[in-house]
């Protein structure tokens, strides 16, 4: 009996703490930061949207955010357009700056967050310690910027208005697991908590 209620108390108390505007902070996620370097860049005034990316290739690669980074700037862009870069093994990338303007979705970069999984997910499938470690991010980032998880605020790219919307990314295969991934980021809010 004492551990039902230990278990229930700590579930609503943070709730409790939410309603009242009380500070319970989650974990940050550890991250890889490679120290990119960039052209000119734009902060961001405004956060109100996560979406998410796959790499789309030919192939089911395993790209850092500094090979995309090179390949960005090799195209004459500012550097990476994504803020994280999530790895097959799970790990957690830096890309672009958070607070600044990305460049992953078309019209819609001046309010978002662009989180890409590397992989082709119209051919493979993402890896468990990918789903993991986007949900681990997802929760941190809305906590951070006061972000409800729902359907509408943490979204795969072709789920935005055209121009931006008329893809097929993140995969068919990643796409089918969103919901999945935003029921996870749930819970890590509510249990991976200081």
């Amino acid at each position: 009996m004492p551990f039902l209620l230990l278990k229930y108390a700590k579930k609503y108390a943070h709730k409790i703490a939410k309603n009242m505007r009380l500070e319970i902070k989650m974990y940050k996620p550890k991250m890889k930061n490679y120290n990119l370097d960039f052209r000119s860049l734009t902060d961001r005034d405004k956060t109100d949207q996560l979406v998410i990316h796959h790499t789309g290739d030919g192939i089911d690669d395993d790209l850092s955010a500094e090979d995309i980074h090179k390949i960005h700037l090799a195209n004459g862009w500012a550097g990476i357009g994504y803020h994280y870069v999530i790895r097959k093994d799970g790990t957690i990338e830096i890309g672009r700056p958070v607070d600044c303007i990305g460049a992953h979705a078309e019209g819609e970069n001046n309010h978002t967050i662009g989180i890409h999984l590397s992989g082709n997910f119209e051919i493979g499938e993402p890896t468990d310690a990918q789903i993991e470690s986007t949900a681990t991010l997802i929760a941190w980032l809305c906590q951070e910027y006061d972000i409800d998880i729902n359907s509408n605020n943490v979204v795969g790219h072709k789920d935005l208005p055209a121009p931006a919307g008329e893809t097929a990314c993140p995969g068919k295969n990643l796409y089918s697991q969103l919901e999945t991934i935003r029921g996870k980021a749930m819970w890590y809010q509510l249990n991976y908590v200081n």
